[in-house]
């Protein structure tokens, strides 16, 4: 996943050749809509290390009848209005609401027309006997999937734009932020076309699966297949959710990771109260963006233009991950974790229980500007003796990753990209509400910063007093 930023053009060329996606991120533009697919493709001449005869995109995501703008009211109100669970999951743009494709074989009363262009599937065409690489990426707002192909396996190849381990798997839970190729065959009975199930994992679902159909040529892609779509795994069987994450490995050849880190960062995520209203907080600090860009705030070493003390980089050992907070009361921030340019730096997430008893999220962080190691996941609290059980032989290359319900997730970055990243949960609320951090480092050494990368707050008041003399 990509977000708008200043890349110089020598890193360009050093993007893996893989799956990405973009998004808008002011406010909560991603819920509207304001996102697509980003693939960069091979040069000529390159080899992939696995072999496809064609491939196809799926790009999934959550929709609301709800305006973005009442859902964003609905979280900064007293009393708090949850977003809800959507109404709809969409599949590269498209979706089934109040009907299901599957009604004349699950018993559900309502059926979907397919001849309407607003409930008609996606169709993936393909021909019998081939190898197909499938790129899936989710942009959703709130929801962790899980995808399935009737009668077929797939085999993951790729995750976030880096190679893995080939794993061949039943399924694939993917959380918001991530992406995955897995190589599918065709080699299924021919004459019947085949399901494409998503469903909701994570939350208790109260949104019906998405169906897609994977067309067989040369059979007709309105052509239904006649059996039961692929039911989806219990929503809160979690071990199912890690035997699958735990299964995604680095590919042999893979840079591996610094023996050791310079600096360890552990970030407690909690939910909390502000004067009333229910927030999201790092170590006990809500994120608030400034207004003004952080990049030119700090290039140019602009005063007043965000908290200036330093962010809390560790959390009371004394504080009990399976219970509410016992104060549940924090603060808000816009602090800068300020990191020694091209030292290698550890990240703890560590997940708690919220503010209701016995409740504790799943929660897909996205790092900004760079991939990490995934050096390893634990359940309960993160101890200092679980150092030890880092992985640092074949840890995946993410920029996504999750921490599950009561649990840990550890990983590793070397610093070396200039700018100021973002470092956040990839649930779109959950940001909203302050989930969410700043790392920067390097900043001295971009020369030249886009206007349109300083064109709000402070730094914008200097480019139009600029121009007005």
């Amino acid at each position: 996943m990509l977000m708008w930023s200043y890349i110089k053009s020598k890193q360009i060329s050093t993007l893996i050749l893989q799956s990405y996606f973009y998004h808008g991120h002011y406010g909560m533009q991603r819920a509207a809509g304001l996102y697509g697919s980003l693939i960069v493709d091979k040069a000529d001449g390159e080899e992939e290390p696995f072999h496809y005869d064609g491939e196809l995109s799926l790009l999934l995501s959550d929709w609301w009848h709800e305006s973005v703008h009442a859902q964003m009211l609905g979280l900064t109100s007293i009393p708090f209005r949850w977003v809800g669970e959507p109404q709809a999951i969409l599949v590269n743009g498209r979706g089934q609401y109040n009907c299901s494709l599957a009604a004349h074989l699950t018993g559900e009363t309502s059926s979907c027309k397919i001849t309407n262009n607003q409930c008609a599937p996606v169709v993936l065409q393909v021909h019998p006997k081939k190898t197909y690489r499938l790129r899936i990426a989710s942009t959703t707002s709130l929801s962790a999937l899980n995808l399935a192909i009737g009668n077929h396996n797939m085999t993951v190849v790729e995750a976030d734009g880096n190679y893995v381990e080939p794993v061949t798997v039943n399924d694939t839970d993917i959380y918001s932020g991530e992406s995955y190729s897995v190589i599918i065959k065709t080699d299924q009975n021919s004459s019947l076309n085949h399901w494409i199930s998503i469903g909701i994992r994570g939350r208790l679902p109260k949104t019906q699966n998405a169906l897609a159909i994977l067309n067989y040529h040369p059979n007709s892609p309105s052509k239904l297949p006649s059996y039961k779509p692929p039911v989806t795994p219990q929503w809160n069987d979690y071990t199912h959710s890690k035997e699958f994450t735990y299964k995604i490995l680095a590919r042999q050849g893979t840079q591996a990771p610094p023996a050791n880190s310079d600096r360890q960062i552990a970030l407690l995520n909690t939910q909390n109260k502000i004067d009333g209203y229910i927030k999201w907080s790092i170590n006990n600090v809500s994120l608030v963006l400034p207004s003004t860009p952080y990049l030119g705030s700090m290039r140019f070493n602009l005063k007043n233009a965000f908290d200036t003390e330093k962010p809390p980089e560790n959390f009371s050992e004394d504080y009990d991950v399976m219970r509410p907070p016992i104060n549940p009361n924090s603060t808000e921030g816009s602090s800068v974790y300020k990191l020694k340019f091209n030292s290698t730096i550890d990240v703890v997430l560590q997940n708690t229980n919220a503010l209701t008893g016995n409740v504790s999220e799943i929660h897909p962080w996205h790092l900004h500007g760079h991939d990490f190691w995934v050096l390893g996941h634990g359940d309960g609290k993160f101890r200092k003796n679980d150092v030890s059980k880092f992985n640092l032989r074949n840890p995946p290359l993410r920029n996504t990753v999750v921490i599950f319900p009561y649990g840990w997730t550890a990983i590793r970055f070397v610093a070396n990209n200039p700018g100021a990243w973002a470092f956040h949960c990839h649930i779109e609320p959950h940001l909203h509400m302050g989930m969410g951090i700043i790392l920067a480092e390097g900043v001295e050494l971009i020369s030249k910063i886009p206007n349109e990368a300083l064109a709000c707050g402070i730094t914008g008041q200097v480019l139009m007093n600029n121009k007005r003399h």
